[in-house]
């Protein structure tokens, strides 16, 4: 596949925005059966693939990473406490990782890189948080399928103390956000939010936001790489989070369109109705927006965890064609011209980690890691 053609024109043809929620039905109903069918068989592949390793990833080795809204953080099994994860994900160790998105994310979305980035991003934040900051638990994930109807409603955005904290305050009137990015123009009309967050562990006063944005005023600070203290916001949409339910998460593991093709499923992935781009502006606001500092947002690594979910879902579908795969090239849409990415291109994580080649990291129990997702 040409990336650059095909993404364009899925981005802009095949990616119309839903103008409503639809309701929960059997059709969703029957999704999210199939999705948990394929989580077992995902498990399974991986529980088979090591359990008669004797180095490396092994079955006493790996460790599982949880969703956040149906296994509660704070098990005693886990020694973690979500008053311990949410804390410590506002400490100063893990501010270099929004530094990174902010000088890395112009070459990470709509391009090869997008994938095997992230799984590493992620890897690094997860282990910065057990190494650094005494966290015991694993890296959460954030499934939207569970809440996708009303997501300010689920346990991720209820507000409580156990939740990723609340919506932003209500504006009024609040105007669109035209952001720009990727040689796109987006414009993107006012949800059920808008302010700061006033409910949970990120409340205005209690966490602050600190570099960005870059792609919608106001940018005055050094084009978003300055210093720019000011509290979360966020605007929660349920017109978004449409574009998270269930069938839409089945059909990227699915779909007969893309079949065993990786580029086919980012490219899915990543369209205007995707569910990554869907899980992004389901929460939306400041720097939520914003794909150069979205990192400032807590929930970033959780919706990329689940992002991450679904990429060894669908390598464990069928492993012998899938686990290996690469695509596209080394920027976004091709532009400018760049290299194909392979199995030896290194992605630079600036600071935070040595350099890593792509072909390390295409497995979650190969290379540097060993996890799988529950």
């Amino acid at each position: 596949m040409k990336f650059g053609s095909l993404f364009t024109h899925l981005l802009y043809t095949a990616a119309a925005v839903v103008e409503a929620a639809p309701q929960y039905d059997a059709s969703e109903t029957a999704a999210s059966r199939q999705i948990t069918k394929w989580q077992r068989q995902y498990i399974d592949y991986i529980e088979n693939t090591i359990k008669t390793r004797k180095a490396g990833c092994t079955k006493d080795k790996i460790i599982y990473r949880q969703e956040w809204q149906v296994t509660p953080i704070g098990l005693p099994s886990t020694g973690a406490g979500v008053d311990s994860f949410l804390g410590r994900i506002a400490l100063p160790s893990p501010r270099p990782f929004l530094c990174l998105s902010n000088n890395s994310d112009s070459h990470m979305n709509f391009q090869g890189l997008f994938y095997p980035f992230h799984r590493y991003y992620v890897h690094l934040y997860e282990k910065a948080l057990r190494d650094e900051c005494g966290y015991k638990g694993t890296q959460p994930y954030w499934d939207w399928t569970l809440g996708w109807q009303d997501p300010a409603k689920s346990a991720i955005f209820d507000g409580s103390r156990t939740s990723m904290g609340g919506n932003g305050k209500f504006i009024p009137n609040n105007t669109a956000t035209n952001l720009t990015a990727f040689g796109i123009n987006l414009i993107i009309p006012p949800a059920s939010g808008g302010g700061c967050v006033q409910q949970g562990p990120f409340k205005e006063g209690t966490f602050t936001v600190n570099l960005g944005p870059a792609t919608f005023n106001p940018n005055t600070h050094g084009n978003g790489l300055g210093y720019n203290p000011r509290c979360l916001k966020r605007d929660i949409s349920t017109i978004w989070a449409a574009n998270t339910r269930p069938t839409y998460v089945q059909y990227q593991l699915a779909n007969k369109t893309c079949g065993d093709d990786f580029e086919c499923f980012g490219i899915v992935s990543e369209a205007l109705n995707g569910t990554h781009t869907g899980g992004h502006y389901t929460w939306g606001g400041d720097p939520g927006f914003d794909p150069y500092s979205a990192a400032g947002d807590p929930i970033f690594f959780l919706h990329h965890a689940q992002v991450d979910r679904l990429w060894t879902m669908w390598q464990a579908l069928n492993p012998e064609v899938r686990a290996r795969q690469v695509y596209g090239t080394e920027t976004a849409f091709n532009s400018p011209p760049s290299a194909n990415v392979t199995f030896a291109t290194e992605m630079d994580y600036g600071v935070l980690s040595p350099k890593q080649a792509v072909g390390d990291v295409l497995s979650s129990i190969d290379g540097p890691f060993c996890y799988a997702y529950l």
